[in-house]
């Protein structure tokens, strides 16, 4: 697999290494780990971080007399997010916004697809906007875009496998490689900044975001962070970098129980040693700005409640910008400001005295702008807090070049929207063989194959939340036109004539084939809606019963079975696992489903071209209920466990706990 690797990552690997040694840490190992005696007293306070992009005083000096002579309204217009769909471009002139985004499910022009040349106009017409005011130095938009596995609201852009996959893989290059072609992604279409890497480190997988996470290992989590913010930001030098974020800060991945939104009940070393970790890689790769998590930490241990992290000073101020030297801004995530007590979607001076520097006011930014502006000059906001929010807010912008472009130049083309071979490598890398029993895989070519489950032709479950519009839900494979499935690919392995595909195994006969093929899992959810809530459990059989219902119609015939297992968590599956002779968890890969076959199938006889590459981010659950681990819980197989073609193991029949009566009350 080595010898496959793209060179677009190789310039930035020194800047990667030199943030992994400020975080005083080994990188990763391929078990379950804990910090040794050094590490762990290397890690006992937040730690100071040089970032590999440094001041420049005539920058600041020119940042400084820009501030100077800017009024108050126009400096809180640019401290002002909204979305495409709540502000036009005349808005952008005449109230000095200095952000735009485009949420999960808006496209220029109200539009389900928007074209290529789409974008890329009202991209220009926003950009011309921001230099059209009549401030004395005109300042230029940047437009943020959640492209976090690829540009993927733009249809026909290659999209990658979630972060989960990723972390499967174990190779930052790749990640490095994969941010630098979203970068030129979004470049293409005339956005400037992705709200990407995700650094949570998730420790409760019925939490609806698990698949943003890489990996439950703090370490990977912060080697993969640096790879991708060298690989998007670069040093600002190529016109196909874009600005970085990192998010969520802080402790998103660690809730109790997992619930979206929830409180973070770690102690004060268990948030630096485990959630702080990504934010040391990204910070000293020169991340430009970081997104504030929803969440809320009360150090029970030390008797410290921080409350919601969108007010919590004591977080944002003393710690990121003052103990660790962050000096890029903050953003505040969509209407995050209203989760803070007392606060509004349109008023809190709390948070921006917290530290945030960009609000993200999706739809009410005009009375979030007088509000604003009413709030300083009745003294309850600094305008020393203005100033340097105004002035991070400028320094990113210099630093990432958007004083120097004009509106209606992008690099690239429609065609730069796809790179097809990296993300179906990326495929590749990221599957794990979790059972293999009598080297049932890899499959002969030409053999007669049998294909079931609901997820082998459904483009909408590879690709998962996030993927054209904000859950995921409303796709069908026609609106993935550079996209295969993981049947295309089965096709494409085995031959065309030798493949049938019956999603419930309905009117088949699985004796008169060579081999199953069942792939089965997950539908696409997103933050808020993918929660698994209350006494449910993890039970894949239980949440999707026809799962279960297909596996036993195929299994017991005398041929083997092979499941495919696409989702965005490590799911309860002993009872698919008995019914399967071969079980690959997949993840949510993407676009390229042809990744997945290049791995089931062998170039000549039981030799397979590519060997099985990744190894568990996360331990997998034994019981059904078991949705998070510590060192009194064995999982089912470790963080770390991964077999392959050269290195085969049995698994013995699982014992099937019943789930039937739910979780008891958590």
């Amino acid at each position: 697999m080595k010898s496959e690797k793209i060179g677009i990552a190789s310039a930035f690997l020194p800047l990667i290494a030199a943030s992994l040694v400020l975080a005083g840490c080994e990188h990763p190992a391929d078990t379950q780990t804990v910090p040794s005696a050094a590490a762990k007293s290397e890690l006992s306070d937040w730690p100071r971080i040089s970032s590999a992009i440094a001041p420049n005083p005539a920058m600041e000096a020119r940042i400084q007399g820009i501030v100077a002579g800017m009024t108050l309204t126009q400096k809180v217009g640019q401290m002002t997010q909204t979305d495409i769909s709540a502000a036009t471009p005349e808005d952008v002139r005449r109230y000095y916004l200095g952000g735009i985004l485009n949420g999960g499910d808006s496209q220029p022009y109200g539009a389900r697809f928007a074209t290529f040349a789409q974008w890329r106009e009202l991209t220009s017409q926003y950009h011309a906007a921001a230099l059209a005011t009549d401030m004395p130095v005109r300042i230029p938009l940047i437009w943020g875009t959640d492209a976090v596995h690829g540009h993927g609201i733009v249809r026909g852009a290659s999209i990658f496998p979630h972060n989960i996959g990723l972390g499967a893989a174990h190779d930052p290059e790749l990640i490095a490689a994969i941010a630098a072609v979203v970068g030129a992604q979004v470049r293409a279409t005339g956005i400037d900044w992705v709200f990407a890497p995700t650094l949570a480190v998730v420790q409760n997988y019925r939490w609806g975001r698990s698949y943003e996470s890489y990996s439950s290992d703090p370490a990977l989590v912060r080697e993969y962070a640096a790879a991708y913010v060298a690989g998007l930001q670069g040093t600002f030098a190529n016109e196909a970098n874009a600005v970085a974020t990192a998010k969520h800060f802080i402790g998103d991945g660690g809730t109790n129980d997992g619930v979206d939104r929830g409180v973070n009940l770690s102690n004060h070393l268990q948030m630096i040693k485990v959630h702080a970790q990504g934010y040391v890689g990204a910070i000293g790769a020169g991340v430009q700005t970081v997104m504030v998590s929803y969440n809320s930490w009360n150090d029970l241990a030390e008797g410290r409640d921080h409350g919601k992290m969108h007010g919590a000073k004591s977080l944002l101020t003393d710690v990121l910008k003052d103990r660790m030297g962050f000096d890029g801004f903050i953003i505040s995530d969509w209407n995050g400001i209203a989760e803070v007590p007392g606060c509004k979607p349109d008023s809190c001076a709390r948070s921006i005295n917290a530290g945030i520097d960009m609000v993200m006011v999706p739809e009410q930014w005009k009375s979030f702008i007088a509000n604003t502006v009413e709030q300083v000059r009745r003294g309850e906001i600094p305008m020393s807090r203005i100033d340097d929010a105004v002035t991070r807010i400028l320094r990113v912008k210099m630093r990432a070049g958007l004083f120097d472009r004009k509106p209606g130049q992008f690099p690239g083309s429609e065609s730069t929207l796809q790179a097809r071979p990296l993300a179906r490598r990326a495929v590749r890398e990221s599957l794990v063989l979790l059972k293999n029993n009598d080297a049932a895989l890899p499959l002969a070519r030409n053999r007669r194959i049998l294909v079931v489950g609901k997820s082998a032709d459904s483009l909408r479950n590879q690709a998962g939340g996030w993927s054209l519009d904000w859950q995921g839900t409303k796709n069908k494979n026609a609106d993935f036109p550079a996209g295969d499935t993981i049947l295309a690919g089965i096709r494409e392995a085995a031959g065309d004539a030798n493949v049938v595909y019956s999603e419930t195994a309905e009117n088949v006969a699985p004796s008169d084939f060579d081999a199953i093929i069942a792939v089965v899992g997950e539908g696409p959810y997103a933050e808020m809606k993918g929660d698994i809530a209350g006494i449910q459990s993890l039970a894949l059989s239980s949440r999707y019963p026809e799962d279960y219902a297909v596996l036993r119609k195929v299994s017991g015939h005398g041929k083997p079975v092979i499941t495919v297992l696409v989702s965005g968590r490590p799911m309860y599956a002993n009872d698919l696992l008995n019914l399967s002779d071969a079980f690959v968890a997949a993840w949510l890969p993407g676009t390229e489903g042809k990744g997945v076959a290049d791995i089931l199938f062998a170039d000549a006889p039981r030799a397979a071209q590519h060997d099985f590459h990744g190894s568990l981010p996360f331990a997998w659950p034994r019981m059904p209920c078991q949705a998070s681990f510590d060192d009194s819980v064995e999982p089912l197989f470790r963080r770390g466990y991964g077999l392959t073609y050269a290195n085969p193991q049995r698994l013995a029949t699982l014992e099937t706990p019943s789930a039937a009566e739910g979780c008891a009350p958590r």
